[in-house]
Order: structure tokens, then sequence, then C-alpha cells
């Protein structure tokens, strides 16, 4: 019998490697996963115009000043208020699906605002993007507040109340840092969340048995 020519046996080989080497994929064929955080951040930068807007009432306490942001019938707007105060109620209203807010005294009807220069101002009608803006939660559990129009300007206030211009002012100032706090007495006239609740009355009335059983274990009383 003829041997085999050498040439079929490498071939024979090659036929036999490429069968039982593992499969490998070209990671330039293989789809990505979509980037939802990205579309989040896209559709939270809209106007949400359909949704019935989410209202909350509180104040915002300033870090520096140690006061609440309150709204004046001049259209001024400062970090003075007492807990309590009628200037110092707040109505917060959402304008997307994500943290962008709108801000209005509840006394005077005003939005805060913010100009070019930096300013806020009370304004009647607040639906332009200066009177826009962005809840950041930060690590220490205070909130910081950075207009939509003006990115990178955030509300703030000194340790006198006065508004801070917004071009000077950064994340991780003490100036632009707030809390929110319900107004003094806000839960007083509210029902109290752990009320002590009577005992149910049983759907069947006590039949000649189960009094019977009663009787006896109550010593014959």
């Amino acid at each position: 019998m003829k041997a085999p020519n050498s040439r079929y046996i490498y071939e024979f080989q090659l036929v036999v490697i490429w069968c039982f080497q593992p499969l490998t994929f070209n990671p330039n064929t293989v789809q990505s996963p979509p980037n939802f955080k990205h579309h989040v951040t896209e559709q939270s930068r809209l106007s949400d115009r359909m949704s019935r807007r989410l209202t909350r009432t509180y104040q915002l306490y300033s870090r520096t000043s140690g006061k609440h942001v309150q709204v004046l019938a001049n259209k001024r707007v400062n970090a003075n208020g007492e807990d309590g105060a009628a200037h110092a109620k707040l109505e917060v209203e959402t304008d997307s699906f994500g943290s962008r807010i709108r801000i209005k005294g509840v006394k005077t009807g005003y939005y805060i605002c913010m100009n070019k220069k930096g300013k806020l101002i009370g304004k009647r009608k607040g639906r332009g993007k200066d009177c826009i803006f962005t809840e950041i939660v930060l690590e220490n559990n205070y909130t910081a507040l950075q207009n939509a129009k003006y990115e990178g300007w955030y509300m703030a206030f000194t340790r006198k109340g006065r508004p801070r211009k917004a071009s000077k002012t950064k994340q991780h100032q003490r100036e632009a840092h707030f809390m929110k706090r319900l107004p003094r007495g806000h839960l007083l006239s509210e029902k109290r969340p752990f009320d002590v609740l009577p005992l149910p009355v049983p759907a069947h009335p006590f039949n000649k048995r189960t009094k019977h059983s009663h009787h006896q274990r109550s010593g014959g009383r």
C-alpha cells in the first residue's frame, strides 16, 4: 500500500484543528447594550407639557444664613425667612420626569428665576428655562439647585441671607447648599400616622356554643 502524502496529512491536521478550536467573536460585530443613562439625561432636560404637574409645599433652609429662602412682594429673593413665615412657604412643581423643578412663593405667586447677570429675581410667569432649576442631592444630604438655562450657576446666599452672584458659585460651596423642611405646624392639622385603632367587631355574633366556651374560660363570671 502506498504511504499517504505528507501534504495531505498536513492539510488533514489543519482541518481537525480548525474544527475543534473554540469559537471567537469579533467585538466589532457585537451590538452594545443601550445607554439608558444617556437617555434619562436627555429626557430630563426636556419640559414635560403633557403630564400633570406634581406640586409640593415646603421651605428651603439655607446652610449659610441659618434661615429660609423667601420671595417678597417686591420680587426680591433672600434667605432671611423665619420658620413658618408666610413668605418662606414655597410651592415646588415638577417640570420634567427627572429632577427639574419650578419654585414659586405661595404668598406672592412669584417664581424664583435667574437673569443673565446671575441675579435671583421673582417673575409672575415662570415658563422660561431661567425659572427652572435642577435638584442635585449631595453626599452631605444637602441639595444644590442649578439653573437650567445657565448651567454651572447655582442658587446661593451669603451668611446675611443676600443672594450671591451665580457666576461665582460652585456646587461644593456652603452658600449653594439647602435642606427641604416642612413649615412649622404643618403636621398639626394632619392625622397622626400611627393612631391606635379599636379592635374590629367580629363579623358573626356569638352563638350558644361560643357563649358557653367563653363562660367556661372566664370562670363562670
